[in-house]
């Protein structure tokens, strides 16, 4: 068995119980499926990521990626490439793939939930199995000949990689250079350079088709100028996929990294060596529209792969923990003669993993919740009804996701997960220093934390008119009032509510009055990753308190393990309420209290 820990218990908890998908089941798009199938699933991937997926977590970090600068290859880890193949060969990537290609449709939690547990034994594998999801792309928006390109890369397991970071644009996008000139033949040439590419080579797959993003010649500046090309790494037959002769689009560099080592961050270079030939997508030039649904996913995968470290993190320092002896019982703590006990009982340690349980329980929760929104969108299109409601909630959660859950899993991972081991977490001998090295990537690509923020408060809220927050905290402010055993919990969980609608009150108040000085517009770029973390906590909060009325209901007639679990959903959510939620007050007054003078300070000063 390798590092990996996962908690499945937790995770049917929260598809079925918590969240019903059980009632989703036997139905519509989901009409073959029924619990006892998705738990079958669910049980299949837990044995394969806990075995053959984490079998090569450590050498995929130590050996890392092999770089041919002549060539431009990527070679990969025996063991890695082993591992890689289980996923492949137990055709796990028909949860991505088009329906119409032999794709297996499920929900999207139960997507997300095995996404969980690859994700968390090794991340790399689901980096490299992306093709299957790549080619719903050019399979929904392509010309009729480029869904045949969405056949092969399914058939033929073609890799697929996203190309918008440029070296001297980053993350604005629309700053990009890389050009695009149109043939006599249809095609495109494209020239240029990109970077901090996922996957950008390796000898896993015989062909990659990258997703490239650039400027048609003439075309305008910025996003609305940018077109979205496919771009084969091999030419090929294209009426059989077989690859022909290399295409002009090459590694050039592959990045030295603090963690993540088996995953090839790439810089690619086009029309250097020969003509790099692309294609424009659907042939219509709207690229940065087609990019997002690529960029949607991603930040969803990130957040549950910043979570799901954060989880077996948990559960080895709970392991740890349990097994670790080394002093004194405190209520004998002077007494040098006492029974040494294991550091479970030490009282910080026991706040240490009760910070980690909760905050690993409730964004677990946060990730499944927004999955199911997914679902519920799903279905609704299905069955010919209006869904926009329901995808304005969607777009509100993926950057709670993917920012809230990245920084928190990170800065836990460090402060509390590792630091149970004491010094022996600091060596190699156990996988938290991995995991913290693997994790602080998730808060940096696929949009930064501070873009994340940016993109939460003007868009997701001001641009939405706040129809999206207020339809959300209708609910949570429902679930709030509906009293209960947990009465007192939910009256704080109501007022850190309206606590973090002041803090929202309040930066749109700042965003309005820069209308008449712009100077104020920094009082609330100050600010917005504060209100993406705020309405995180409160988000997870409720989640938890949800999960401790479904237990409070259940304890009664519990017995064994469930007596345990149940006991431990009321305590975690106790805790987090009485613990975190405190704080907001603390950041509405950072908010209120803002005047914008650091912005004034000369460079110098700092």
């Amino acid at each position: 068995m390798g590092h990996y820990i996962a908690n499945l218990r937790d995770i049917e908890f929260c598809l079925f119980d918590l969240l019903g998908r059980e009632s989703i089941l036997g139905t519509s798009l989901y009409k073959e499926l029924d619990r006892e199938t998705v738990m079958g699933m669910l049980e299949e991937v837990k044995r394969m990521a806990e075995n053959d997926l984490a079998a090569s977590f450590v050498d995929g970090d130590r050996i890392g990626t092999t770089f041919d600068k002549a060539t431009g290859s990527v070679t990969l880890p025996a063991s890695f490439k082993k591992s890689y193949r289980t996923f492949i060969d137990n055709e796990w990537w028909r949860i991505d793939a088009p329906a119409e290609l032999g794709g297996t449709i499920i929900p999207f939690s139960v997507r997300w939930a095995i996404a969980e547990m690859v994700l968390g034994s090794n991340p790399a594998v689901h980096l490299y199995t992306t093709g299957a999801s790549m080619a719903n792309v050019s399979w929904q928006l392509g010309s009729e000949e480029q869904k045949k390109w969405s056949k092969f890369i399914v058939e033929r397991e073609w890799g697929a990689t996203m190309v918008l970071t440029e070296p001297e644009a980053g993350s604005d996008v629309g700053a990009g250079r890389s050009k695009a000139v149109k043939q006599e033949d249809g095609s495109w040439h494209l020239t240029g350079t990109k970077r901090f590419i996922t996957s950008g080579d390796s000898d896993l797959q015989e062909n990659i088709l990258h997703y490239v993003l650039a400027r048609p010649e003439g075309a305008g500046p910025g996003t609305k100028g940018l077109s979205l090309f496919l771009v084969p790494k091999f030419h090929f037959d294209k009426e059989t996929g077989e690859p022909l002769e290399r295409n002009g689009v090459y590694v050039t560099n592959v990045e030295h990294k603090m963690g993540l080592n088996v995953s090839a961050t790439c810089e690619l270079s086009m029309g250097e060596k020969e003509p790099c030939v692309g294609y424009l997508l659907g042939e219509v030039h709207n690229g940065i529209f087609q990019m997002f649904k690529v960029i949607e996913f991603a930040r969803m995968m990130v957040g549950t792969k910043a979570i799901a470290t954060l989880s077996t993190g948990y559960q080895q320092a709970l392991k740890y923990a349990k097994e670790r002896v080394q002093g004194g019982d405190m209520k004998v703590m002077n007494d040098k003669t006492s029974p040494r006990v294991t550091i479970i009982h030490h009282p910080d340690v026991r706040r240490s993993l009760m910070v980690q349980k909760a905050y690993s329980e409730g964004m677990r929760a946060l990730v499944l919740y927004t999955a199911s929104i997914q679902d519920a969108i799903a279905l609704a299109k299905a069955e010919g009804k209006d869904a926009e409601d329901l995808e304005h909630l969607n777009d509100l959660l993926l950057p709670i996701v993917k920012g809230y859950g990245s920084e928190k899993s990170w800065t836990l991972l460090g402060t509390e997960s590792l630091q149970t081991f004491g010094g022996s977490g600091f060596t190699q001998d156990w996988p938290l220093e991995q995991y913290v090295r693997d994790a602080k990537i998730d808060t940096l690509y696929e949009g930064t934390t501070a873009i994340q923020g940016l993109d939460f408060f003007f868009r997701k809220i001001v641009k939405d008119g706040g129809r999206a927050i207020g339809l959300l905290g209708k609910e949570i402010g429902t679930f709030a009032a509906s009293g209960g055993e947990l009465a007192a919990e939910k009256e704080e969980l109501s007022k850190a509510l309206e606590t973090v609608n002041s803090m929202i009150g309040t930066m749109v108040g700042y965003a309005m009055e820069s209308q008449e000085n712009p100077e104020e517009i920094y009082k609330t770029g100050l600010n917005t990753t504060r209100v993406l973390m705020s309405v995180g906590e409160i988000i997870i909060a409720w989640l938890l308190l949800r999960q401790a009325d479904i237990a409070t209901a259940k304890l009664p007639t519990a017995t064994g393990k469930d007596k345990d679990f149940y006991t431990g959903k009321l305590a975690s959510a106790k805790f987090f309420v009485r613990t975190v939620l405190p704080h907001l007050r603390a950041e509405l007054k950072i908010i209120a209290s803002e005047d914008g003078a650091i912005m004034n300070l000369p460079e110098g000063a700092y």
